[in-house]
């Protein structure tokens, strides 16, 4: 099976320029490949797109089969119980190929290897390197330290009060990036470890933001998506602004066409970014995910959310005033601990107030180190089950009617590239961030072009060229 070495390149921070097939002068990964599997949101994405750059730059390879790989990496998430069960999971699975290549080294990454650290590494004799989410950058290193020195390494320190400075490193742009705006977060949700696992909020520069953007589109970008764990309380450590001067700027000063962003906090939404949306309504189109939660006020007190159900629903009214076509999806999580069967009606009422396009929906999962994990009244998974199933059998029913508004409309579709499913078809997103799929030529990869609807589902649409 032939393998190429994929071209590479970085956006440059300023004072350093970069080609966009940027050699490294170390060669730790000698042509080996590496196999890396990543769990969890967008910005576990986005980080396993800078370790792969990383990997790339030192001359390792990328497979999409474990059983050739001779360095298999897994991103993790912890935000919730059931992917730290997956990653321990395929760890076991792995064994056989341990066994069959003795130069194989196995590792961890992501929330769960912040989390857990060196533990690991006496969980399961597998595993030789765990690394945490602030040290990703320093991946080559370990892995020369594992490789030729045959060491088992754990790097999981965190620089909580340096300024946060990256580059925004992608390998082989496609119309859709991805920049990290901020890291880490100081809202402390009684329910949530990203405080533990990702450190305390920190931003970039907005003047390096604006200029990684300018570089993606150089480099054919057509659409970016800022990424942080609270995007909407961005400040630029310089005091040039807050997230809208930055929405403003990239807006303003950048050629790129679609801008998007999450996940955006109920408790910094605020007018001013409504005035934004309204605004650059053509890049910034007509969707927005504002996570609730919970439709409780009393839930969302022990939450520690920051906002009431009535000042949520206020919010949504202002902007659906002003934006009166936006299109709205929301997190919930069922069963957290004291939720009664009054707290779970306010939050189905308040899914069909607002008339969500997209509900998120999850099972309270206690996470370590956080605050909820010591409350009293747990909530059986029985009754998490019966709640979840009633989310989805709502919104399963609420669909229809959202949907099918957007039959015979005609939309503005940024093509993104061949559809996952059938490549034979193309595929985009409307300005409400509802996935289309078309037929079409494959030139028009790239091309904002008009589209019609021709048929509404829940999860897609299908539209022709008009």
């Amino acid at each position: 099976m032939k393998h190429s070495n994929n071209r590479v390149g970085a956006t440059p921070k300023p004072g350093r320029r970069y080609s966009d097939a940027v050699q490294s002068p170390y060669n730790i990964g000698r042509g080996d490949l590496v196999y890396v599997t990543t769990y969890g949101c967008q910005m576990n994405d986005h980080d396993t797109e800078r370790m792969l750059y990383q990997l790339e730059l030192n001359q390792f390879l990328q497979t999409q089969d474990p059983s050739e790989a001779d360095v298999i990496i897994i991103n993790s998430c912890s935000v919730r119980e059931k992917p730290v069960h997956k990653v321990m999971s395929e760890i076991g699975t792995y064994r056989p190929l341990k066994a069959k290549n003795p130069k194989l080294k196995i590792g961890i990454g992501g929330c769960v290897g912040q989390q857990e650290g060196k533990n690991l590494l006496a969980k399961s004799r597998l595993l030789d390197f765990v690394f945490g989410t602030d040290t990703i950058d320093s991946l080559p290193q370990i892995l020369q330290e594992v490789r030729d020195q045959n060491k088992r390494v754990a790097l999981t320190s965190m620089d909580h009060r340096g300024t946060y400075e990256i580059s925004t490193l992608i390998r082989n742009p496609k119309v859709s990036s991805f920049v990290t705006i901020t890291k880490g977060c100081d809202n402390f949700c009684s329910f949530c470890i990203v405080p533990f696992t990702r450190g305390r909020e920190k931003s970039r520069l907005l003047s390096e933001l604006v200029t990684d953007v300018k570089v993606l589109v150089e480099r054919g970008v057509k659409e970016v998506t800022l990424l942080g764990q609270n995007v909407n309380s961005y400040k630029s450590p310089d005091g040039s602004g807050g997230f809208g001067d930055l929405l403003r700027a990239i807006c303003d000063e950048t050629q790129i066409k679609r801008l998007r962003f999450t996940t955006s906090h109920p408790k910094d939404f605020d007018d001013d970014l409504i005035e934004i949306l309204v605004n650059y309504r053509e890049k910034l189109g007509d969707f927005v995910h504002l996570p609730v939660q919970s439709g409780s006020s009393q839930i969302l007190e022990r939450m520690n959310r920051g906002y009431t159900r009535e000042e949520y629903l206020e919010k949504v009214n202002r902007l659906k005033n002003k934006m009166p076509h936006v299109a709205l999806s929301t997190d919930i999580i069922v069963g957290f601990p004291g939720e009664t069967d009054e707290d779970f009606a306010q939050t189905l009422s308040l899914i069909e107030t607002v008339g969500y396009e997209n509900v998120y929906a999850f099972k309270y999962s206690p996470r370590p180190f956080t605050k909820a994990l010591k409350y009293s009244e747990q909530v059986s998974e029985v009754i998490k089950d019966k709640r979840l199933q009633e989310i989805n059998d709502l919104q399963e029913r609420l669909a229809p009617t959202a949907i099918e508004k957007y039959h015979g409309q005609i939309f503005p579709v940024l093509v993104e590239g061949p559809s996952r499913t059938n490549q034979n078809i193309l595929t985009g997103r409307t300005t409400h961030n509802k996935v289309i799929n078309f037929d079409g030529k494959m030139d028009l990869i790239g091309h904002i072009i008009p589209i019609k609807v021709i048929k509404a589902q829940q999860f897609s649409l299908r539209g022709e060229v008009v």
